[in-house]
């Protein structure tokens, strides 16, 4: 990015205040597509890439680092990317407050979250049990949770996490913006490719049937 250039938010990036509630593929975009969610957006890599690749789906993401959703944002209206919005937001929030319809998301999005690498920051990880309970309302039937990270302790705490939720392991399939050698093509995964470092992915999957919160996942 050229240094200095004003980046331009209007449009494609969206505050609290301007969301339809519930968000909807048809409030946000005036059409019926699928819609799928990114949790820490960054300056909009993958948002970017992975919009382009799938033009049928809708994509939204969330990201609480004002400059970071400025950039991802003007990236956005830069490359026209009609087909996905990011929200200045804390993720948290998004998901307790009614923005977000249970069952109305085609996949949710987690890459290479913040790790909290001492143990007293443990309980600072955004994937904890009731994170992932109220995920798992969001989910629709067959829709999947995937998340990556290159922490292996916090990759262990998530397994730990999911197999408690109710929702059901798959196979990681690379998304379609990848390379050759990734599994979603976000910066942070190609900075620790480079560097040697080993990355570690899970995919979950909601049943087609009703979803119960486990009865010790939500306080």
């Amino acid at each position: 990015m050229r240094k200095g250039r004003e980046l331009v938010a209007s449009g494609y990036g969206l505050r609290l205040d301007q969301l339809p509630r519930p968000i909807s593929s048809q409030g946000l975009f005036g059409n019926e597509r699928p819609l799928e969610l990114e949790i820490g957006s960054g300056t909009g890599t993958l948002l970017t890439r992975e919009s382009e690749c799938r033009p049928d789906v809708n994509f939204i993401g969330v990201e609480y680092t004002k400059r970071y959703w400025r950039l991802a944002a003007d990236r956005l209206r830069r490359q026209r990317r009609d087909n996905a919005r990011v929200i200045d937001a804390e993720a948290g929030e998004l998901l307790r407050e009614d923005y977000l319809e249970d069952a109305s998301l085609q996949a949710i999005h987690i890459y290479f979250p913040d790790p909290w690498p001492k143990r007293r920051h443990h309980p600072r990880r955004f994937v904890q049990r009731e994170s992932v309970a109220r995920i798992a309302t969001k989910l629709a039937p067959g829709a999947t949770l995937r998340i990556v990270t290159d922490h292996e302790g916090y990759y262990h705490h998530i397994e730990k996490v999911i197999a408690a939720s109710g929702l059901s392991r798959t196979t990681f399939e690379p998304l379609s913006a990848a390379r050759d050698d990734e599994l979603v093509g976000t910066n942070f995964e190609r900075k620790y490719l480079r560097e040697g470092r080993a990355v570690y992915a899970l995919a979950a999957k909601r049943a087609t049937g009703p979803y119960a919160v486990p009865k010790t996942s939500l306080t």
